[in-house]
């Protein structure tokens, strides 16, 4: 059984040192598709929403810094409200989740940038990061780490934000996919998250199981064919999400449980996925556990 560990970060070591960078992690380059424009090498649903003269990725001005920055706004069309989404390589507009990344051979402690956001219902968006290495002899790809935060609140000024980095083991990734969110998965018509400055900040540094904003973190029964329970423990009220991801890295299904405290139980159902091996993040303000589980 794997081990899942946490992270110590190195924070005097700057991100050049890293083997490469996110793609126009700053949101300067932009490319002209005619009635509307891109990010460079970040897939947006701008190509669906076209056809309503719609937009949910646009290019705002100035940056932060530099001269421009991605400006994700949820938005109501003809087909109901489409998220403003937005990830660093493909996107499958149809199933709106990342279909690939970009190379990356790094163990980064942090991802890092700025952010405005604000929301008009009740479902948050997020910010995930998720490094994946390609297993020759599986021939799947397997999650290695992830870096995960949902928005609370709202920012309505330019704050910079640092989400850990969670591994689930020591492997060097060769993949990194960024998925940014506005809304949760009930957008509402103008919930925004901008962001700025991306980068990866620190090493990771790998210490055994200490425990975090989540404690005591056990699925069951594992294998499961219906339903995986999580329990888990927090030691102060928390706003918590639960994410299911496949060993590519895709986001299967997700669920907002809201603010809790102390001993919890949740009942997972697992109706309609497919068998194979997933990981669950049980994402709390204060951090993220990763457990692995299995669908027989």
């Amino acid at each position: 059984m794997k081990k899942s560990y946490t992270i110590a970060a190195c924070c005097l070591l700057s991100v050049a040192a890293f083997a490469q960078t996110i793609p126009n992690q700053g949101f300067e380059t932009w490319t002209s598709m005619g009635s509307y424009s891109v990010p460079a090498q970040w897939g947006t649903m701008n190509n669906t929403t076209k056809a309503a003269s719609i937009y949910t990725a646009e290019k705002g001005t100035p940056g932060n810094p530099g001269s421009s920055y991605l400006k994700l706004t949820s938005k109501t069309t003809p087909a109901g409200v489409a998220n403003g989404i937005a990830v660093s390589g493909k996107l499958d507009t149809l199933t709106m989740q990342p279909k690939s990344g970009f190379a990356f051979s790094s163990q980064p402690a942090k991802l890092t940038g700025s952010w405005q956001h604000m929301i008009y219902g009740s479902s948050q968006g997020s910010i995930t990061a998720t490094l994946t290495k390609w297993n020759s002899t599986t021939k799947v790809r397997e999650v290695v780490a992830t870096a995960t935060q949902t928005l609370s609140g709202m920012a309505m000024s330019w704050a910079t934000f640092s989400i850990n980095f969670s591994y689930v083991s020591g492997n060097m990734p060769d993949s990194c996919i960024i998925f940014l969110k506005a809304s949760g998965s009930s957008p509402t018509n103008l919930d925004y998250l901008w962001v700025d400055n991306l980068a990866f900040s620190g090493t990771a540094t790998f210490v055994e199981d200490q425990a975090r904003g989540v404690r005591g973190l056990t699925i069951y029964p594992n294998p499961s064919s219906t339903t995986f329970f999580v329990d888990f423990n927090l030691e102060k009220s928390q706003n918590i999400e639960i994410q299911m991801i496949d060993l590519n890295g895709k986001l299967v299904k997700e669920a907002d449980i809201g603010s809790v405290n102390g001993a919890t139980k949740y009942s997972l159902s697992i109706d309609g996925i497919a068998k194979g091996e997933y990981f669950i993040n049980v994402i709390a303000d204060d951090g993220t556990e990763v457990k692995k589980i299995v669908i027989n």
